[in-house]
């Protein structure tokens, strides 16, 4: 195989992983030749991710010979052997959804999708990247920030009082406008099902934003999805701890 000459290229994301190891689930660890329409179709699409616009400009960016070795390295984690440059991502990635075949094929083609649905719209910037990877959290994000979206969801909540569905907590001693102030809405749908579907009201819940961003803290120490009724647990479960402790 041919060297990738390519040194300086950014290092492997967790999305673009997953997609390799999606692509080596699917082969049952055969690793083919870089000129194979498997992986020469893997190299086109980690090259159109929207957050690699720039180093794409580059032929040696994630080209089919990188692609390669970097199925060699899956394999060198898959089995202990063979030589790789193996990374701390593929370690990891691998640690989390290598025995998960049906599950790494659904994330990827999630992603398959987001770099259609991502379009030219500019994706907003994350603090916390979601198991599934930097494009799907991006899109995520991007959702959950949609003002029409939230305006509709607190419309619809303000009869009945505006409440935390994870902590409860509510303020309907303050302003309308204050109260609306202390809450976010949050995707229910898995990011992996987000970009099949138009979301409705019924995809979100209100959450104060101590609580969203609890939830997706807790998703990046899971290496999952978590619901609300799970979010509610771990905050029952630090309750219980902290009156045990006293």
């Amino acid at each position: 195989m041919a060297r990738t000459q390519g040194h300086g290229n950014p290092k492997w994301t967790r999305d673009e992983t997953i997609l390799a190891l999606d692509l080596y689930l699917q082969l049952d660890g055969v690793v083919p030749s870089p000129k194979s329409a498997s992986v020469i179709e893997l190299s086109n699409m980690l090259r159109s991710l929207p957050y690699h616009q720039e180093a794409a400009k580059q032929p040696t960016f994630r080209n089919p010979d990188g692609v390669g070795f970097k199925l060699m390295n899956i394999r060198q984690v898959a089995t202990g052997k063979g030589l790789g440059n193996v990374s701390s991502m593929d370690r990891q990635v691998w640690a989390e959804f290598g025995h998960r075949k049906d599950e790494v094929h659904r994330i990827a083609s999630a992603i398959k999708t987001g770099i259609e649905v991502a379009g030219l719209e500019p994706l907003p910037e994350i603090d916390q990247e979601l198991p599934e990877g930097r494009l799907l959290t991006a899109l995520h994000v991007r959702r959950e920030r949609n003002p029409k979206l939230r305006k509709l969801l607190l419309e619809a909540r303000r009869g009945e009082g505006l409440c935390c569905e994870i902590c409860e907590v509510t303020r309907q001693d303050l302003d309308t406008s204050m109260q609306e102030a202390m809450f976010e809405a949050h995707h229910l749908v898995p990011l992996a099902d987000a970009g099949e579907r138009k979301t409705k009201l019924s995809d979100l819940a209100l959450l104060c934003a101590n609580c969203h961003r609890l939830i997706h803290r807790a998703m990046v120490l899971h290496s999952r999805w978590v619901d609300i009724d799970h979010a509610r647990e771990i905050l029952r479960q630090a309750s219980a701890h902290r009156r045990n402790s006293r």
